[in-house]
């Protein structure tokens, strides 16, 4: 067994009813590594990929990567895999909080699950024991009931768990960690509802293996030092996540009423991170070792968005619940959080689908009569708060809201298409192209559909973090250029191998150095990886969720931006200002090893050691 691996993952076949582990040999460890890169492995070798992403034979897997539960700040993260119900592509979602590390001390990896129950169950892992239990009972209660309860005779337990909008198929909904955290993109809750999986709880006390520990030791030591001297952690620390908004929003960043405005300081000044922290912020919150502590938790003590203490929003949230639907009152989007938080659902899908909405409802093609007697006006929350549990629920108006932007408009048509903004079917996050070009190839080239998370290309063109240990750094990539981004943008994806499958958070990928990193990841396993085969893991994990996509009917015709990202800005840093598509993917592809169809040309496959997604896509195929 490879150390920093419990050396067991589960399989739970839901339709049998019966829990089994198995084994993964260590050279496929060392080869994939973990998290994601592992799951779309195992995906593509022991699954059929034209089943419908809610189908019992669509497998669904919960997975951490080797350095989770070492301690290690940031990695306390795990990923969450599958074919995707909103896109029905390639589907993943990452998260932090305690439930990874407490997976690995109950002696598990990851978890595989296949099948659906006849009645809703729960999964419970105790001391490495899994048990498939009645949830009867907890099926109709959000993920805020269901947490309480399951923790009612155990508070050290951990859970993962869905709400009424995984339940009820919502094609964007999340699964809840613990209440503060969530798998939110893709919609994977959905495949957890089609399964009738209610939850899965853990809890262990094991200890992770490691091959050099005094050395990792000294390694951690140096890691919390970068942490406390590093402006952005502490940044982080005071602000959270909408620390973005206000540089966000003079940068050209903050989209602004479903993408069609280029600046309002007023709005980002209403939502900013100094403005949460000074009316509802309690208290800064932690993932599992991490002295960052970006989380936050609020209370709205009276009025009409009163809420109790809880999980407070992202920045993400505050631009889809805020800027893009014109809200200026942040109350209105902590509750907003949390209601979404307590259905399941994915806070930046569902605030885009509402931005969709209100712009259609401006424009006259949904009226009154069409929206269950809802004013969606711009900035009417009353309206979007009663919206939110008819789309959890899927009753009237809401049910075609919850199949996301792009179903809803294609069975409106017409003009209701051109106001959607999404990449491959996927609602873009909460970053502006037209003041990050870079942000707009990475969006278009993304696996799982418009994403900001699976590479370091923001954090770059913002100038908050450089990598001249990896790949030629330039002194300014900044600003509204494409030049030399198709290069930034091939680099730093393979560099989000770290997030994919080492499972380290975004954050501290910025924060530390890439040395520290690999540092602690080789006295974890003892692999010895440099830096050159690290980015060769990562352009490996890449080509193989490309390949897998290829499979499903992804090709160069898929990898581009929406109209209304390629339309102009009047206004703010982005002005004028679209990304050169036609320049970037030609770059992009030529540097990813891609064919003029989008697919991996079969001498690249061989380069990366992907022989058996070579076969499946130029042998089987008869390409």
């Amino acid at each position: 067994m490879a150390n920093g691996y419990a050396g067991r993952f589960l399989r739970v076949d839901l339709t049998e009813g019966r829990c089994s582990p198995f084994t993964v040999e260590d050279a496929l460890l060392k080869k994939f590594i973990g998290g994601s890169s592992l799951g779309a492995k195992l995906l593509l070798d022991g699954f059929p990929l034209d089943a419908d992403p809610l189908a019992p034979e669509s497998p669904l897997m919960v997975l951490t990567g080797p350095m989770v539960g070492s301690g290690f700040p940031g990695s306390s993260r795990f990923a969450v895999c599958a074919k995707s119900p909103l896109t029905g592509i390639w589907g993943e979602s990452a998260c932090g909080g305690t439930f990874g590390p407490e997976l690995k001390k109950a002696g598990y990896d990851g978890i595989v699950i296949t099948g659906r129950a006849e009645k809703p169950v729960m999964l419970s892992i105790f001391e490495g024991e899994a048990t498939l239990v009645d949830a009867s009972a907890l099926w109709g209660r959000d993920v805020y009931e269901t947490t309480d309860i399951l923790k009612e005779t155990d508070k050290r337990i951990k859970v993962l768990a869905i709400g009424p909008a995984g339940e009820n198929l919502v094609r964007f909904a999340a699964v809840g960690n613990d209440k503060g955290h969530f798998v939110g993109r893709t919609g994977l809750g959905a495949v957890m509802g089609a399964k009738r999986l209610k939850a899965i709880s853990v809890r262990g006390e094991g200890k992770l293996a490691l091959a050099d520990e005094a050395r990792f030791r000294e390694i951690q030591k140096t890691a919390f030092e970068e942490i406390r001297d590093s402006a952005l952690a502490g940044s982080l620390h005071a602000m959270g996540s909408d620390a973005n908004m206000d540089i966000g929003m003079i940068n050209g960043d903050v989209p602004v009423k479903n993408w069609s405005i280029g600046e309002d300081f007023e709005l980002s000044s209403a939502l900013s991170g100094p403005t949460l922290s000074e009316t509802y912020l309690t208290r800064a919150h932690a993932c599992s070792n991490c002295p960052v502590a970006c989380k936050r938790v609020v209370r709205v003590p009276d009025g009409p968005f009163q809420t109790e203490e809880g999980p407070g929003p992202e920045y993400e949230t505050c631009g889809t619940f805020g800027t893009m639907i014109m809200n200026r009152d942040l109350a209105g989007v902590i509750k907003a959080n949390e209601l979404c938080n307590r259905f399941g659902m994915d806070t930046i899908s569902c605030g885009a689908v509402i931005a969709w909405a209100m712009e259609l409802f401006e424009k006259g093609i949904l009226t009154p009569q069409k929206t269950d007697g809802l004013n969606l006006a711009w900035g009417n929350m009353e309206a979007v708060l009663a919206l939110l549990p008819k789309i959890a629920r899927r009753e009237g108006f809401g049910g075609l809201l919850a199949d996301g932007s792009l179903a809803a408009a294609r069975s409106i048509g017409g003009d209701a298409v051109d106001a959607v903004v999404h990449v491959k079917g996927m609602e873009l996050p909460m970053h502006d192209p037209r003041g990050y070009h870079g942000m707009g190839l990475a969006y278009m080239m993304s696996n799982r559909g418009a994403c900001h998370l699976q590479h370091a290309v923001l954090a770059t063109e913002q100038g908050m973090a450089s990598w001249p240990q990896l790949f030629p750094m330039k002194d300014d990539y900044r600003g509204t250029t494409s030049e030399e981004k198709a290069e930034l943008v091939f680099h730093s994806e393979n560099y989000g191998i770290l997030g994919n499958s080492l499972s380290i958070c975004h954050y501290l990928i910025d924060i530390l150095k890439p040395e520290t990193i690999l540092d602690a990841f080789n006295a974890i396993t003892g692999f010895g990886l440099d830096f050159a085969g690290l980015m060769a893991a990562g352009a490996r994990d890449w080509t193989l969720k490309r390949g897998i996509n290829n499979l499903l009917g992804i090709t160069e015709k898929d990898d581009v931006l929406p109209k209304r990202i390629m339309t102009p800005l009047l206004e703010g840093a982005g002005c004028g200002s679209v990304p050169d598509v036609e320049k970037l993917k030609r770059e992009y592809y030529a540097l990813r090893g891609l064919d003029e169809r989008g697919f991996p040309r079969e001498e690249r496959l061989r380069e990366l050691g992907l022989d058996e997604l070579r076969v499946r896509l130029y042998t089987r195929s008869g390409r």
